[in-house]
């Protein structure tokens, strides 16, 4: 349906010039995805800057992770995390220790926050919490605990470098959508942008798109979509795909030529008038030098304000944490709102936890030969 490849990973032009649809992130052991990168032609190497996981705040309180074997350097990094008691670290150290006995894995209707109860209200404030938006953009009290442990233990478990922070250098778009796009082109695919599909039916043991026929249908595309051209033909996996609920994702692009970051990322303290999790140099990635985009995850509260009204709690935020900063009348460069960023996993309420998901794709990229 869209004129150009990437879904939300793309490109809005504004008066202030050209900017991401919002920030994203990588980790090392997303090793499929930088696999398919690959295979496509974008170099990860090239595209991605990497650095070990860093949850610092602009004070340098928080976590760093060193270099090593990733289990290692978690217990080095606790031990010499900056702004804890050793009662908090060894509290952290003690329930990672019952995580990884129990395989990383627990009650599947426990949230994050249930999982974490017992440990210090420090440890949950500049850990816990931050990750579990970073990783899963979901608050703690209604994320899911399994889940969460996953994420841990890929990032632990997946080899050297598997919890490396993967930051893009290059606009989304360069480092998979226009890749591939170019990629199916050369292989021969009839690539067609600006087309929505209208419906989409049975036939045999086939499939009819607006008319054409193909072996097989992917639906790469939002739950809304898939609802509308999947209700024809499975109407239970069409209920089931419009009964998700999200969460949104807000980034604040701020300018300030004079601001400089001590690294590409930082953590940033949330509260009732602080909404952002992370803050991004966008000069240290190579691209826009004084720029910076603020992240609030799990923005569905802020959102009910209006986004205008949390781009203005952000602001306030970011001259609160960078004294002297953020000052000029100009400083809102612009504000981007990913209202379904991401469907809710399980929550403590079976009610809420969105159903899974039960059904056959068969990748074709080539119309079906009659």
């Amino acid at each position: 349906m869209s004129h150009a490849a990437g879904g939300r990973a793309r490109r809005v032009s504004t008066t202030a010039g050209d900017f991401d649809n919002g920030q994203h992130i990588l980790i090392g052991a997303y090793s499929a995805t930088l696999a398919l990168m690959r295979s496509v032609g974008a170099d990860p190497q090239a595209l991605l800057l990497r650095q070990p996981l860093t949850l610092t705040y602009p004070d340098g309180q928080g976590l760093r992770l060193p270099t090593g074997p990733p289990m290692l350097a978690f217990v080095r990094a606790v031990v010499g995390a900056h702004g804890w008691r050793w009662s908090h670290r060894l509290a952290l150290l003690r329930a990672a220790t019952g995580w990884l006995l129990k395989g990383f894995d627990c009650d599947p209707r426990l949230s994050v926050q249930q999982l974490c109860a017992d440990l210090p209200a420090t440890v949950l404030q500049d850990l816990v919490e931050p990750l579990c938006v970073a990783a899963l953009n979901t608050p703690a009290e209604q994320a899911s605990a399994r889940v969460f442990l996953r994420v841990l233990h890929d990032a632990l478990f997946a080899g050297r470098g598997s919890a490396d922070l993967l930051l893009p250098t290059a606009p989304l778009s360069a480092l998979l959508p226009d890749p591939a796009w170019s990629w199916l082109l050369a292989a021969g695919a009839d690539c067609r942008a600006g087309w929505r599909v209208q419906s989409l039916q049975r036939d045999g043991a086939a499939w009819q798109l607006d008319g054409e026929a193909f072996d097989g249908v992917v639906l790469a595309c939002s739950a809304k979509e898939a609802t509308r051209l999947a209700a024809p033909v499975d109407p239970r996996w069409a209920d089931k795909a419009a009964a998700l609920r999200y969460q949104p994702i807000v980034t604040v692009y701020l300018a300030d030529a004079s601001l400089r970051l001590p690294q590409a990322m930082l953590s940033l303290r949330t509260g009732d008038d602080a909404p952002a999790q992370f803050v991004f140099d966008l000069g240290l990635l190579g691209a826009r030098p004084g720029c910076f985009a603020f992240i609030v995850s799990g923005a569905a509260p802020w959102l009910c304000q209006g986004l205008a009204a949390c781009g203005q709690a952000v602001l306030q935020q970011a001259r609160s944490a960078f004294a002297g900063a953020f000052m000029a009348t100009d400083t809102v460069q612009h504000l981007s709102a990913e209202r379904r960023a991401w469907w809710l996993r399980a929550t403590t309420s079976p009610a809420r936890t969105p159903p899974r998901w039960r059904g056959r794709c068969v990748q074709a990229s080539q119309p079906r030969r009659p």
